[in-house]
């Protein structure tokens, strides 16, 4: 039975940035504002998931409704007990939680573990649809399914769409195309990368309201890469940003509701800053959304503005074809030399509003200092907005944090928050869900569970964006050739 997650005031309610300097001394309450806990959902008892941990969550806003997913009782290895469900019929005001079912042993399935949880809707059909990678006894991501539901809080038991073939399977994401003039309305994509074929990326797709979904296709040339977020333009075209094993950025598409896809193009090389902690941050894996008149958007955490390379900013580049990409523009969060370290971006977009009216809100983590270890990083999560298009941006504001390293979940690739983070922006007011540590209580090892700021209005400001000032990145900075990245469940 889904249960109501209960608020509370904290570290859950927005602080100003000290625009140079993240200064802790110098940041300013600005009002009280609730936090939802979704306290906690792991109801799971097996010793081999480290426990009151939530993490890994994405959003999508349909309406006023919004839904959130995350892993739950990560396991250190690779996967979660569950994918935990939040929603909200009110634009993220008040919240309904549970669990997914039928997907793992906890929960009346027959997989061992699940993760990279993503959400979408399909207006034709009146579905919800949470995608997840089930991972088998040996910890090899064996395939995507999808679990369903009418309202977002009553769910069915998942189907396969793609995998359990003997092949491995990593960090898939869905998206239906919800323009009732295209062509191909109602029609919803998974991307997914086949980690036993050297991260070749395949693209699945369903026109049944994803109850039953096409054999996977390769784009032209069998590019490979990982963390794909597909979007679909008003006129039907599917856009595929994704991580070239972290070297780059780079995107495919479908005009045809996904018969058939492209060859790829380059968004932009990738030069990012080794985040400091043992911290894992997702190798940069890009966030993606889209505007009203279908311009693109794809942000992901880059050094190339700062000399050196001594941290990372917010960058982002656009297009309105999927093919042709603007320069790369970085987020105006603090100055270039403030020796803050900003990764792990979700952009979102209010897809009511384009062009130089768009509306975005972004949230990131963040550490005020750059230079700091396992036990000295602190862990903090920021919020920024513009409305008009990105060209300017407003104060940040710190929402969560600061939270030591230990508070959070640990895996063999590092401490963890998630490998991404999403935002959904709904009548001018983004709303983002994210994983924050705490001291644990009652005997717990981790009091790691998801929080949101509540609605944040996108205000925008007067800072300006800009391409000035980045280094030329004429090379990724993993060579080409290089081994994948390992596999990140």
């Amino acid at each position: 039975m889904p249960g109501h997650a209960h608020l509370r005031l904290g570290d859950g309610h927005p602080r100003r940035h000290h625009r140079r300097h993240h200064d802790h001394c110098a940041r300013q309450d600005l009002h009280q504002r609730p936090g939802l806990e979704a306290d906690h959902l792991d109801p799971f008892t097996n010793t081999s998931s480290q426990h009151a941990t939530e993490l890994e969550p994405d959003t999508f806003a349909y309406g006023n409704t919004i839904v959130a997913s995350s892993q739950v009782g990560r396991f250190t290895d690779g996967g979660a007990s569950d994918i935990g469900w939040n929603t909200s019929t009110d634009g993220g005001t008040t919240w309904q939680h549970g669990m997914l079912p039928g997907i793992t042993t906890y929960q009346g399935g027959t997989w061992a573990r699940v993760s990279d949880p993503a959400v979408a809707y399909d207006a034709k059909h009146g579905t919800w649809m949470v995608a997840g990678l089930v991972i088998d006894a040996n910890v090899n991501g064996a395939g995507v399914t999808v679990s369903r539901s009418t309202n977002g809080t009553s769910w069915q038991n998942p189907v396969m769409a793609v995998g359990n073939d003997g092949q491995g399977y990593d960090k898939e994401w869905i998206v239906c195309d919800n323009t009732s003039t295209s062509a191909f309305y109602g029609t919803c994509y998974v991307e997914v990368d086949v980690t036993s074929s050297g991260n070749a990326v395949v693209m699945s797709r369903s026109t049944d309201g994803g109850a039953t979904w096409s054999a996977p296709a390769a784009p032209s040339g069998g590019p490979t890469g990982l963390g794909g977020q597909p979007l679909v333009q008003p006129n039907g075209t599917v856009v595929v940003p994704y991580s070239a094993n972290g070297s780059a950025v780079r995107a495919f598409n479908s005009t045809n509701g996904g018969t058939s896809w492209s060859s790829t193009t380059l968004i932009a090389n990738v030069s990012s800053h080794g985040v400091a902690g043992n911290l894992r941050d997702g190798e940069g894996l890009p966030s993606a959304e889209i505007d009203g008149s279908g311009k693109i958007y794809v942000a992901w955490q880059d050094c190339r503005f700062r000399s050196g390379c001594p941290a990372n900013d917010i960058v982002y580049s656009t297009s309105t074809n999927g093919t042709s990409w603007s320069a790369v523009t970085r987020v105006p969060i603090d100055a270039t030399t403030s020796g803050v370290d900003h990764f792990i971006p979700g952009i979102g977009v209010d897809h009511a509003t384009s062009g130089t009216s768009a509306k975005f809100g972004l949230y990131y983590y963040f550490y005020p200092s750059a230079n700091c270890t396992a036990s000295t990083c602190q862990l903090e999560v920021g919020y920024i907005s513009s409305a008009n298009g990105g060209s300017t941006w407003s104060a940040p504001t710190t929402v969560a944090g600061p939270m030591s390293l230990s508070q959070i979940a640990d895996s063999t690739q590092g401490r963890m928050v998630g490998d991404y983070l999403s935002t959904s922006v709904i009548g001018g007011k983004a709303v983002s869900v994210f994983a924050v540590g705490k001291p644990p209580t009652n005997g717990q090892v981790f009091d790691e569970a998801l929080y949101t700021a509540g609605p944040l209005t996108v205000t925008g400001g007067s800072v300006a964006s800009s391409t000035r000032g980045a280094t030329s990145v004429v090379a990724p900075h993993r060579p080409t050739g290089s081994a994948p990245l390992p596999v990140r469940h």
